[in-house]
């Protein structure tokens, strides 16, 4: 059965049930005065918060439920390096110093990741064999070759892939994928936990990390700024920072625009049995392939599949979405035999018009990063430390962007229903006839 959704705070999922790391967060007893206010307790704030108070800057984190609540606590935990833009076309868009820049901090964003759970001792079933990406038709394959070499050229531990090898590193039926590459900087993390552990990292550091306390305004008290909570205490700070993502509101006039939420869907399996778990990831790797709607696909430390990709406009998942995706690593993974879901889940991603991740200076003193286009462990984690490095007066790994708007930005949940229904007719194409 698919674990029912019975927790008001936490929704359920594989990550609530299995994260180690214990973060109590119960909101302020009383008005704070700081030197600078990040608003979400996901990674991006999280990693803010983290690196302000490495600094010795006064800094709280509040959330509306509790710190790795939204989609950082409810993805499929990979942490992938670079951008959904390759470094050349990066370099050709901002330029060959801007774009230079972008490409080295997307591409360091996992060794963050990575460092930050080592440093801080974050129990949360880190995997760091890599990340493979497996194309579903010619056209793919050449987009993935080229973007290995292009990484290859700037020094990244990168591999390509023929059939053979991708079906050997996945542990998949011969002919699923015509080839890939392997990026050796990626792997994974129990999101759930890693979020928990960030916020204790961030609190040991000094800073104050509470949950349980919406923002319901955001206005001038001089020349400073005040955050009044639904609990009714206030927050004065010189700086803040809306961390908000895929649940971005209408707490800054116009933010919400700038990005379209996306739902995530997960599921897992029950574990595998031993021979099962032996054949799959046998190198344990992680993988996430070229569909416009894409599959990503992992084993977990307790042996379970766990598959997610595009899922429905709603936050509780069904069972028969569940089954749907299990289908689809039935077919991949044909020796396992039928899989049983054992927990369904969702979460928002943010997508961005421009399909990079934006840093943004609203006003004086106040700051937003968002939109990471289904990029959030990685790239949520180091957006943290370039919001840090701006408020700080430092230059930042990404550069400062303007505001970008969708249009017609009321009738989103229709474009994402037409665009996933074309997508998705694409995808069974180019799958069908992988020649293409």
């Amino acid at each position: 059965m698919i674990a029912e959704m019975l927790n008001p705070t936490m929704p359920p999922s594989l990550w609530a049930e299995t994260a180690r790391e214990r973060f109590d967060a119960p909101p302020p007893d009383g008005d704070l005065d700081v030197d600078v206010a990040v608003v979400g307790s996901g990674f991006t704030g999280l990693s803010t918060a983290l690196h302000l108070a490495g600094e010795g800057t006064r800094v709280v984190s509040v959330d509306a439920a509790m710190p790795g609540w939204g989609a950082s606590g409810r993805n499929g935990g990979q942490v992938i390096p670079g951008l959904k833009d390759d470094p050349d076309a990066l370099e050709a868009h901002f330029g060959a110093a801007v774009g230079g820049r972008m490409a080295e901090t997307a591409g360091a964003a996992p060794s963050l990741v990575f460092s930050l759970v080592d440093e801080h001792g974050i129990d949360c079933d880190v995997q760091r064999a890599g990340w493979i990406q497996p194309a579903h038709c010619r056209t793919a394959l050449r987009l993935v070759q080229d973007r290995c070499a292009q990484w290859r050229r700037r020094g990244a531990d990168v591999e390509p892939l023929d059939a053979e090898a991708v079906a050997e590193l996945l542990g998949s039926r011969p002919g699923a994928y015509l080839g890939g590459w392997l990026d050796r900087r990626g792997g994974a993390v129990q999101p759930l936990a890693y979020a928990r552990g960030l916020a204790r990292a961030a609190a040991g550091r000094g800073a104050r990390i509470h949950g349980g306390s919406r923002v319901v305004a955001l206005e001038r008290d001089g020349t400073r700024w005040r955050l009044r909570l639904a609990t009714g205490a206030s927050i004065i700070a010189d700086h803040v920072v809306l961390a908000t993502n895929g649940y971005t509101d209408d707490l800054w006039p116009g933010l919400k625009r700038t990005v379209v939420p996306v739902y995530s869907f997960q599921t897992a399996s029950e574990p595998l049995s031993p021979n099962a778990r032996a054949s799959i990831f046998p190198k344990d790797h992680v993988a996430s392939d070229t569909r416009r709607l894409l599959w990503y696909f992992r084993l977990t430390r307790e042996g379970r599949l766990v598959m997610g990709g595009r899922g429905p406009y709603s936050e509780v998942p069904g069972e028969a979405a569940a089954r749907m995706a299990l289908a689809n690593l039935e077919n991949l993974f044909p020796e396992i035999g039928p899989l049983t879901p054992a927990y369904a889940w969702a979460g928002r991603v943010a997508m961005t018009k421009d399909h990079f991740p934006h840093l943004h200076r609203l006003a004086d003193g106040v700051w937003a990063g968002l939109g990471f286009n289904g990029r959030g462990v990685a790239m949520g984690t180091m957006m943290g430390r370039c919001l840090a490095e701006a408020i700080l007066g430092r230059e930042p790994g990404l550069p400062v962007m303007d505001p970008l708007p969708f249009r017609l930005h009321a009738f989103r949940r229709f474009g994402i229903s037409a665009y996933s229904a074309l997508y998705r007719r694409r995808d069974a194409r180019e799958s069908a006839n992988p020649a293409l």
